[in-house]
């Protein structure tokens, strides 16, 4: 008898990785017919999680980098395991490093309730450096309530006035998250699944599609398929989200992800041909920014065609080490009629791009080695102008709070040279190491 194959016929208009069409394309793939909700701050996105983990009723899936119980974002803990107490199924997956120092405590506490927990890649002091594929962590930030209305930012599960090693502050954090009803759920809910099956059992669903990927007619019925749901998510089609939407206009946005298969590069290319394609104005919000050269190479350009570009980093740092490596970039940054400012009030989070008034993106990933081509990050893309003069506001806000970076007051022009040449090969022996080969 004739080995039954490991995955589905694609011939098969009804086979399970219909959904996953998505994840076939290297390139963001947007729908429409979605809400969004801009989060400003952690005390915005613990509410609106609080409000609808009190209203699930059939599933919760939570994927965090860092979790920790105290202040706020306990409030997000508890409502997990009641949750959990009244039969919804909870399911949270969080990284094994981040949230390392995270009491045994509340682990137990979710466990009791109910809650199932997994850690992905538990860190191990000895281990965890030795084996230095573990170096890729999970970095992402994402939420899924019964499969309707899910959440993604750059937010971690921790009160926005307490930092792990600073302690706690009386300024909140800058941080931004997006609240989600639509289509685009579909693609955060699988990424959930996915760290939640890897966390489990070391395999997801992304390494068993690998191999069937490679076939190339499968690749193209695969993207067939999802072009044809995509077409069929109309806004008519989704009239139960428009009619229960507080904002009824229908918003085009893509999620996207950078894991270690085939999604490497998806939000680097999309920010660097955003970039390219400016017309005015760029604002982009990192706390950690070392971003390769072609990045770098298409801000340069943008500033040079008369592109205003304007980077708003940390003025409170909370890495030095994370500090310095932007800051050698300065000199060269400001030679090509880039703006930098240093945000003064507080810490700053947040991972915001912003181009021209019809393009925007928030998520996980900052623009750094780490995030670019290590760990696993997630961000949306959107491609709405009403959506995006929200976000134009609220940056509006974050750059006023902050200090221009003169070129006078950055480092000498053989200290910047030598900062960035210590930095960049540091930077590419540390991906070597971690076993990524090929040019940043």
């Amino acid at each position: 008898m004739a080995q039954q194959p490991l995955t589905p016929d694609p011939s098969d208009e009804d086979h399970p990785w219909e959904g996953l069409g998505w994840y076939a394309q290297r390139k963001p793939v947007f729908t429409g017919a979605n809400e969004l909700q801009l989060l400003k701050g952690g005390q915005a996105l613990f509410a609106a999680l609080c409000t609808h983990i009190e209203q699930a009723r059939h599933t919760i899936w939570m994927a965090m980098y860092l979790i920790s119980p105290h202040g706020e974002s306990g409030s997000v803990l508890l409502a997990l395991q009641q949750a959990a107490q009244r039969g919804v199924k909870v399911l949270l997956v969080a990284d094994g490093v981040g949230s390392h120092d995270a009491p045994k405590s509340m682990w137990d506490q979710l466990r009791a309730a109910g809650v199932e927990v997994a850690i992905h890649r538990p860190f191990h002091k000895f281990w965890g450096v030795i084996q230095t594929s573990e170096w890729r962590r999970m970095h992402l930030k994402l939420c899924v309530v019964d499969e309707k209305v899910s959440f993604i930012g750059g937010i971690n599960l921790i009160d926005d006035r307490y930092d792990l090693h600073h302690g706690w502050s009386d300024t909140a954090r800058l941080d931004y998250a997006v609240q989600i009803k639509g289509p685009a759920c579909t693609p955060v809910l699988h990424t959930v699944k996915a760290m939640w099956t890897r966390a489990q059992v070391g395999k997801d669903w992304r390494d068993e599609l690998w191999p069937w990927m490679q076939d190339a007619h499968r690749m193209r019925r695969l993207r067939g398929l999802w072009q044809q749901a995509r077409m069929r998510l109309t806004p008519a089609e989704q009239a139960p989200f428009i009619k229960a939407a507080s904002n009824p206009r229908p918003t085009r946005c893509a999620f996207v992800l950078r894991d270690n298969l085939r999604q490497r590069r998806t939000i680097e290319r999309a920010a660097i041909q955003a970039i390219k394609q400016a017309r005015r104005e760029v604002d982009i919000v990192t706390p950690y920014f070392y971003p390769g050269r072609q990045l770098r190479l298409s801000l340069r350009h943008a500033a040079a065609r008369g592109v205003k570009v304007r980077l708003l980093l940390q003025g409170k740092v909370d890495l030095p080490i994370a500090g310095l490596a932007a800051r050698v970039l300065y000199d060269e940054l400001i030679l090509h009629g880039i703006q930098i400012h240093e945000y003064q009030p507080a810490f700053l989070h947040a991972k915001v791009m912003r181009v021209d008034d019809d393009w925007a993106t928030i998520g996980s990933s900052n623009l750094d080695p780490l995030s670019l081509v290590l760990n696993m990050e997630a961000n949306l893309i959107v491609r709405d102008k009403a959506f995006v003069k929200t976000v134009k506001l609220a940056l509006a806000e974050d750059f006023a709070a902050s200090k221009p970076v003169l070129s006078d007051q950055t480092q000498g022009s053989w200290a910047d040279r030598l900062g960035h040449w210590l930095f960049r090969v540091s930077a590419k022996l540390y991906l070597r190491l971690a076993g990524i080969t090929g040019r940043y």
